[in-house]
């Protein structure tokens, strides 16, 4: 976050004169400052980062402890948690820190502060990471650290200390880490790839022991609010960032339909700092595939403070977001090594479609409306597993236009988040310029865009909006942009004037979300890998977003 990425600002950082190593996942607001000091009192800086403060500031905590004369019966390594306590407790900002010591070989310190961090617990060994993923295949027994937590750390023994309330039991969750999931199988190139082709069975593993034909509505155990309490909600508060914003536009769709609630999607990063009208039956939804998104986490925090239920759908058990909720759902989507979203967002939208189904039939969602939602979700697996099989198109298409640089994406109604997203997918992956709108607003300006070197991306299987779309379509045409269509797989008109197709299945008008960016996802990979962009880790992006 500070200074360019080059080989002196990259981790670890040393302090001192290479006595104290630190490895900082954070921000340190008040770092200037505290350079100042640090410089004045002899330490010479090599980096731009933030992290270096930290590094010198231990070094320098640990000198002035070694300069006074120290008990006899003192713990091993008492005299390195107090440095590392003096150095945090200056610290303004957030921190997930691990800090060596080049006279200490056999101990390691980590602390937290707004920054997820945790210890995997070994057979004589310990591991520290940002999140249980990178752990699969080494150990399933995890330590959740908490702010203000600082863990002491050793082959063989990890003890766990508060600021304020000096040593503490830590728990130590048993997860379970599918190691394949985070192993790249021989005939995928790319975990992006891999993740794609899991969604038929991600999605499955969301909707598993969650629909309920009987009563026709859908079932969750983890929400912690009766049913009497949530029939007097009145409002819906969605707040999410990235991919999983675009999940929640496309759930203010289901929920505003099945459940006739008014719902409100807000930027998280945007929520935190705003003070809306919110009346107290309004309930909050935090949308993260991670569950330690800074800005999404500090939303949640601020709606809680202010006496709002809180719910989160997450993706990792134990995540900070799920642990400070109210209750949730989680979207057992499995681990998600690519930067890129793709099977947690269609898992975010399947467990939207359910909590939908379920607002609906708590209020007046008819029973022979819930057993048909709940049909078309039984089927939606086999479905995205037809859309999968528009890969061969897809490399057509990729192959004509990856040499384009900029490309407008353009749906309707549940199809315009889809036009975000698929926007989205392609400026992450492979660095060209796309911008996603409703098609009907693309006369208000993005028009002006268009020419033979701009493609336009319509998703405009049948449904409800079909026909306007097509009149959208035939505006672009009229210029000379080229269009690529997603449409049903019977679709007879579309091909008529779109330059490229892609078809997909034809299912329900709100799950046309889930299977119409299959071919979007596979577009953007495609296009990436023709263009020899590194899919999985893009430039510039994290996973886990931990910082604002």
């Amino acid at each position: 976050t500070h200074g360019p990425p080059t080989q002196v600002n990259a981790h670890p950082h040393l302090g001192g004169h290479g006595e104290v190593v630190v490895v900082h996942n954070g921000v340190i607001e008040n770092y200037m400052g505290l350079k100042e000091q640090l410089i004045s009192r002899g330490y010479d800086f090599v980096s731009a980062t933030d992290t270096e403060v930290v590094s010198h500031l231990i070094a320098y905590h640990l000198d002035r402890l070694r300069s006074v004369e120290r008990p006899d019966d003192e713990p091993p390594h008492e005299i390195l948690v107090e440095a590392v306590q003096a150095a945090v407790a200056e610290l303004r900002g957030t921190y997930g820190l691990v800090v060596l010591f080049r006279d200490y070989p056999d101990v390691m310190i980590a602390a937290r502060l707004g920054s997820p961090l945790v210890v995997g617990v070994g057979d004589k060994e310990h591991f520290v990471a940002s999140d249980a993923s990178p752990l699969a295949g080494y150990t399933d027994r995890i330590v959740y650290l908490a702010d203000h937590q600082l863990a002491v750390i050793t082959a063989e023994q990890l003890r766990v200390r508060h600021r304020d309330r000096g040593h503490v039991k830590h728990d130590v969750r048993v997860l379970d880490i599918d190691s394949n999931a985070v192993t790249l199988d021989a005939q995928y190139d790319h975990f992006m790839l891999k993740e794609i082709f899991e969604q038929p069975q991600s999605l499955r593993d969301a909707m598993r022991g969650r629909l309920c034909k009987d009563n026709a509505t859908a079932i969750f155990g983890g929400l912690n609010l009766s049913p009497q309490q949530l029939r007097r909600v009145n409002r819906v508060l969605l707040t999410a960032c990235g991919t999983s914003w675009h999940a929640a536009l496309v759930g203010e769709y289901l929920i505003e339909e099945f459940a006739r609630l008014p719902v409100e999607v807000e930027y998280a990063s945007e929520l935190r700092y705003r003070n809306p009208p919110v009346d107290h039956d309004t309930i909050l939804f935090s949308i993260t595939q991670s569950g330690e998104t800074a800005d999404t986490l500090a939303a949640q925090r601020e709606m809680k403070r202010k006496g709002h239920p809180t719910l989160a759908i997450c993706n990792v058990v134990g995540s900070t977001i799920a642990q400070e909720a109210d209750g949730g759902v989680y979207l057992h989507a499995g681990p998600e090594i690519g930067v890129a979203s793709t099977k947690a967002y269609t898992s975010q939208l399947a467990v939207l479609t359910m909590l939908a189904l379920y607002f609906g039939r708590l209020r007046h969602l008819s029973y022979g409306a819930g057993r048909r939602i709940i049909q078309a979700l039984e089927e939606l697996p086999n479905r995205v597993e037809e859309a999968l099989d528009s890969y061969d198109e897809v490399k057509r298409v990729a192959e004509k236009y990856h040499a384009c640089e900029n490309f407008l994406y353009l749906g309707r109604q549940y199809n315009f988040p889809t036009a975000l997203e698929g926007a989205l997918k392609l400026k992450e992956i492979s660095y060209i310029h796309a911008e996603g709108y409703p098609a009907a607003e693309m006369k208000h300006g993005p028009i002006a865009l268009v020419d033979e070197n701009t493609p336009s991306v319509f998703i405009m299987p049948h449904g409800l909006v079909y026909e306007k779309v097509m009149a959208n379509l035939e505006e672009i045409k009229a210029r000379g942009g080229p269009i690529i269509a997603v449409v049903g797989k019977d679709d007879t008109q579309v091909p008529e004037l779109a330059d490229d197709v892609i078809r997909i299945p034809q299912v329900e008008d709100f799950l046309q979300p889930i299977v119409s960016i299959i071919p979007l996802q596979l577009l953007a990979y495609q296009i990436a890998v023709l263009r020899g962009c590194d899919v999985d880790k893009p430039r510039n992006l994290a996973k886990s977003v931990t910082v604002e």
